[in-house]
Formats: structure tokens, sequence, C-alpha cells
């Protein structure tokens, strides 16, 4: 059964919702907190938008199914490009999406923790968390070599790419890690790499979504910010 709410679509899920029901909030990063897809800024500094972008798209859209072949992909057309690249991107592309400062302050002071799990860059997601109050972190590591991205990612403890498994891993564990059940568990994203972490959470929140995320979503922000969530609780 789904509902027209405007501007939200939902799907087996009705409102209103308790927020007292929920303990943990896992967020994507790139087009769902912030406005841009950092890499493929990067590459635009760069000179290299269009083929990045390609890969990102199709990635986004589920017709790359292999979120960290496509990573590979799109990192290795990026070798060579100074450093100095991400700084640009973060203090004159980097935006947060409307509602995202209200979403995360409504859902922090109703004693929600929050998590960021980004298929992108830890540089410009510290930036993000720092910003948003997030409580716990997960990303990629940019190789820096001489002031020029290398191409690749740093070995972390947990591995070197944050994938739509390692998302669905994260949230859970940090669950696990406050006594929260799956069901307890809200995940918002907008791309094909979030689809398992949204399955595996009581409440999944497609913002401003590819179509095939849309579709799974229980919650679908088409218009508007990401504190239209907000409207779905008592």
């Amino acid at each position: 059964m789904s509902a027209e709410l405007s501007p939200l679509v939902l799907q087996n899920v009705t409102p209103p919702l308790r927020l007292s029901d929920y303990r943990l909030a896992a967020f994507d990063m790139d087009s769902t907190l912030i406005s841009i897809e950092c890499i493929d800024e990067i590459a635009d500094v760069a000179g290299k938008k269009a083929e990045v972008a390609a890969i990102t798209e199709a990635a986004m859209r589920g017709e790359i199914t292999d979120f960290k072949d496509s990573l590979r992909r799109r990192l290795a057309l990026l070798k060579g490009v100074p450093a100095s690249a991400l700084e640009e991107v973060l203090t004159q592309r980097l935006q947060f999406n409307p509602g995202a400062v209200e979403l995360c302050a409504a859902l922090k002071a109703a004693g929600l923790k929050l998590v960021l799990v980004s298929g992108g860059f830890t540089f410009f997601a510290q930036h993000v968390a720092e910003r948003l109050g997030i409580d716990f972190m997960r990303s990629n590591a940019l190789e820096i070599i001489d002031g020029q991205l290398t191409g690749g990612l740093h070995m972390q403890a947990w591995g070197d790419i944050c994938d739509g498994e390692e998302k669905r891993r994260m949230m859970l564990a940090c669950a696990q890690e406050i006594g929260a059940t799956p069901a307890q568990c809200i995940a918002v994203g907008d791309g094909a790499n979030d689809l398992i972490m949204m399955g595996a959470a009581g409440l999944s929140v497609a913002y401003h979504a590819k179509p095939k995320v849309r579709a799974q979503a229980m919650v679908a922000i088409q218009d508007g910010g990401l504190d239209r969530l907000l409207t779905l609780f008592n």
C-alpha cells in the first residue's frame, strides 16, 4: 500500500510515527546531506568531470553494480590531480542540502545518535560530521603523495572502500554499540549504494533519489528539504 502525502511518497508506513521509537539515524553524504558529488567536483577542477560523472551517475542508478570497481575507475582518472583541488571543492562548492542542519539538530534533540556512512571521502566527511554533530563516521581516505592524488585510497582497519555492504555493517554495528535494534534505525540515502543499508533499517528514506531507490524506500522526499521527514512524526 502506498499513499501520497505531498511532498512525501509513503510505502508500508502510516504516519504519525513516534520519534521515540528510533534511536539512530544513518546518512549517506554526497547528494544526501550535501548538494554535490565530491568526486565529480574534484574531477571538474581537474578538467575531467564528464568522464568521472558518467561513471558516478551509472553507479547511483544501479547500472554499475560493483561500487568498489566504479570508485576505483573514477579514482584512477584523478591520479596526479593536486590536493589543493580538495580545498577548493570544500570551500567553494560544498553546501548542505536544504533541511539537513535542521533535521540533524531535531534528531539529536530527540536523543538519536547520528551516523555518517559515505562512499565519498574523509576530507569532506570530517567537515560535514563536525558541522552536523555526527556521532559515528565511516568514509574513504584519499591517498596523497607529494601534494597529488595517487588515484588510490588508504587501507583502514575495516577496509579501504565504504560500499553498500559496509554502510549496512557500520549502521548495525553502531546500533549494537548503543543497544539499539535494526528496527530502531533510520537510514537516509539517494543512490543504489544506499539500498542495502536502507533495507536493514526500520525506516528507510530516499531523498531526491534515483528511481530505483525511490521505488524501494518507505519514505521518498520528492520535493523540499530533508527536514520534511519531521512531518511524519508526532
